[in-house]
């Protein structure tokens, strides 16, 4: 038998290293060769991890969460044949037979006239959890029910200790014959390791703890919003915009469309407005290299999609949106969207965007306060639409209304230029037909 080492393989894009998202194998598993191994993730992108080879896993180089270089060693085999590990026997992982029971004190003959012995252990799995001993857990004082309305049994010392601490008797367990409450029995109330009684019926305090390791997805995108946050001075404006006319407009359109055409949503009117509007204003389509000082505004409008998936918050980019009509940016959007809930979208797809858009759709609130992609200098926030009494000069009628809530980044983005944006979104969402002329 051999040893076959598996390390962390070049991804490619000149990615150093990934982090290790989730193991789908435990040490003792027999795999087959092409089986999945592991889940890792760069940049947003998740990989899976193959097995080159049959055999079984004999050791598992990291936990979920740990970040790994490209070309360490993440897994071991023993397989059939010498495998492909150079490495002194010595440091070999020790396996344990499965029938060999744990701390079993094995004698190992020698040469010699004495014996010496040692103990084998079997192999540990990604997560060994030892429970304590009943001597090292501590008792908890737990007095009998008390029937609604029954009034605690309590020294006269003991409730005027309660009554100066603010303690109601009635949710304190009592220890003492017949359930007497004991100094004692307060002493582990105000600690908290007492189990405070409460009445049939009544409502009992939670006082549970999760532990939920942030790892994955959620880690980058708690790392993104750091810097985001940390580095870029926010300024947010707040408009709302009729969109009664667009809405008309999209419903025509979708009733008349031809079959090779998406449905279109609210979506490729905003981008189609948005192309418009930085082409009037480039400097809101651009990155800003903070560290060099530099911003660098782009021809080519990439507009990234924020959207929810089930892992996790993710921006596929709709690349070159300039050259597609509300038709292509749906049929572009609805691609990418289908990809990143699959969890099959590449890295150049989440990649690379120049200014952004986010919604939360019909679950949005009133108003927003989107924070930037970083490093781009501009985000536009779509909220909820709702038709709400607006008064034409005569009369309330009836309109469809949305707010729409837009991020800059106010270290190169001055608050004028910052409203002239907003208005000229609210002016092409509000008349439509503005998006479809060309200049």
């Amino acid at each position: 038998m051999g040893e076959y080492v598996i390390k962390l393989p070049d991804v490619g894009e000149g990615v150093a290293e990934a982090e290790i998202v989730e193991w789908e194998v435990s040490v003792g598993d027999v795999v087959q060769e092409d089986a999945v191994l592991a889940a890792v993730m760069t940049d947003k992108a998740t990989v899976e991890i193959p097995s080159p080879v049959d055999g079984r896993i004999i050791w598992l180089g990291a936990e979920p969460g740990d970040v790994m270089s490209v070309g360490a060693p993440i897994i071991k085999l023993e397989v059939d044949g010498e495998g492909n590990s150079t490495e002194d026997s010595a440091s070999k992982p020790q396996m344990a037979e499965p029938d060999v029971p744990k701390s079993a004190e094995v004698e190992k003959k020698t040469s010699g006239k004495q014996s010496q012995s040692f103990v084998v252990e079997p192999p540990k799995t990604k997560v060994e959890i030892e429970k304590p001993s009943a001597s090292q857990v501590r008792k908890q004082p737990v007095g009998p029910a008390r029937a609604e309305g029954e009034k605690p049994i309590a020294s006269p010392a003991v409730r005027k200790r309660a009554q100066d601490g603010g303690v109601d008797l009635r949710q304190v367990a009592g220890t003492g014959p017949a359930g007497r409450i004991t100094h004692e029995d307060l002493d582990a109330y105000f600690d908290g390791s007492s189990v405070a009684v409460h009445p049939k019926g009544g409502l009992v305090p939670n006082s549970s703890v999760s532990e939920v390791k942030v790892v994955g997805l959620r880690r980058k995108i708690a790392e993104k919003m750091s810097i985001s946050k940390s580095r870029i001075p926010h300024i947010t404006i707040v408009e709302e915009v009729d969109m009664t006319a667009l809405e008309e407009l999209r419903t025509t359109l979708n009733k008349n469309r031809s079959e090779d055409h998406p449905k279109l949503t609210l979506l490729p009117f905003l981008m189609r407005a948005l192309v418009k509007a930085v082409a009037d204003q480039p400097n809101l389509n651009a990155i800003f290299d903070d560290e060099a000082g530099v911003v660098h505004q782009y021809g080519g409008v990439h507009i990234g999609m924020a959207a929810q998936t089930p892992n996790g918050l993710v921006v596929p980019v709709i690349k070159h949106a300039e050259a597609r009509d509300v038709w292509g940016c749906a049929a572009e959007v609805n691609r990418l969207a289908a990809a990143s809930k699959a969890g099959t979208a590449t890295r150049e797809e989440l990649s690379g965007s120049t200014i952004t858009i986010t919604s939360l759709g019909p679950l949005g609130a009133i108003a927003t306060t989107p924070v930037i992609n970083h490093p781009e200098v501009a985000i536009l926030g779509v909220n909820k639409m709702a038709v709400r009494p607006m008064w034409d000069g005569t009369d309330f009628v009836p309109r469809k209304m949305m707010n729409i809530s837009s991020s800059f980044d106010h270290r190169v983005i001055d608050g004028w230029d910052a409203a002239v944006f907003v208005q000229r979104i609210k002016s092409l969402l509000e008349t439509p037909a503005m998006i479809f002329m060309e200049g």
